[in-house]
């Protein structure tokens, strides 16, 4: 499956080597996406995020997915910001950024309660992060503004589909998207990777961990094809087996002892799929 749309005959960009189908070459940054892409992941707001740049490939990933300054980019679960930092600068004056988060129960507390009110909380959340750049909208799916419909040019998701799939979040998560996006926009998806022949009760996202062909045949159900894989996040030293799942990697390392610690940093954060879809007419 990981050869789908002759990946064996890839080319390589230029970013990094990084492999992609002849259909997907045009891709590549040019000069002034690539300059801007560089100077967001330069910039000093990013504070400590760079430290993960090495297990997050956030150059090679937003390059697959073909964003580029000036579009409109829906973040779903920007949580803490780490992409926000790059994407809201990257995107510049004439791009919008979206913040979208799940629906959330009136009565939810703790950090489900957080993600309640992005329409009203998010713009000042990103201020207090980034000043300048792209324009910025927060929501929450079954709120999204009726004037972002068919405007949206990339959804991306990264590392939230476990979330989504234990939450019950995923089918409306994805009727919204599909709303949002323009006939030609594309979801990039990036998700902690179970092993193709772990069993249902490890990779039902409970463990963090969801199986590469499972995510596909969720996306087909829900009005989304393939179009591409990326090898840019994989990590071939993750078992992705862990009792405890994904939290037993770093950056968390939940459980960690003193004596496990240096076999857990030498095999960094978990082993990736990075995906593109478009929605089916």
């Amino acid at each position: 499956m990981r050869n789908i749309l002759g990946l064996a005959a890839c080319a390589a960009l230029a970013l990094g080597g990084v492999a992609a189908t002849p259909a997907f070459a045009e891709q590549a940054l040019d000069a002034t996406a690539a300059s801007a892409l560089d100077a967001a992941l330069a910039s000093g707001v990013r504070g400590e995020d760079g430290a993960r740049d090495q297990y997050r490939h956030p150059r090679e990933t937003l390059a697959f997915f073909g964003v580029r300054p000036g579009m409109t980019v829906v973040d779903y679960m920007p949580a803490s910001g780490w992409f926000t930092r790059i994407l809201v600068p990257y995107l510049g004056p004439e791009g919008t950024y979206v913040g979208l988060n799940p629906k959330i129960p009136a009565d939810a507390t703790g950090f489900m309660a957080n993600m309640r009110d992005t329409k009203d909380k998010f713009p000042g959340q990103v201020a207090g992060w980034v000043s300048g750049g792209a324009r910025v909208v927060g929501a929450n799916v079954g709120e999204v503004p009726e004037d972002l419909h068919g405007k949206v040019d990339r959804v991306l998701i990264f590392r939230e589909l476990h979330n989504m799939w234990r939450a019950n979040w995923l089918r409306d998560s994805l009727i919204d998207i599909r709303a949002l996006l323009k006939d030609d926009g594309l979801v990039g998806i990036e998700q902690h990777r179970a092993r193709p022949d772990a069993p249902a009760s490890y990779a039902d996202g409970n463990k963090g961990y969801l199986r590469e062909k499972d995510v596909v045949a969720l996306f087909d159900a829900l009005g989304f094809d393939l179009v591409e894989k990326s090898e840019i996040n994989a990590n071939p030293k993750d078992p992705a087996d862990w009792p405890n799942g994904v939290w037993t990697l770093p950056p968390g390392m939940s459980g960690a002892t003193d004596e496990t610690r240096p076999r857990l940093q030498e095999i960094g954060e978990s082993d990736r799929m990075t995906m593109i879809f478009r929605k089916r007419a």
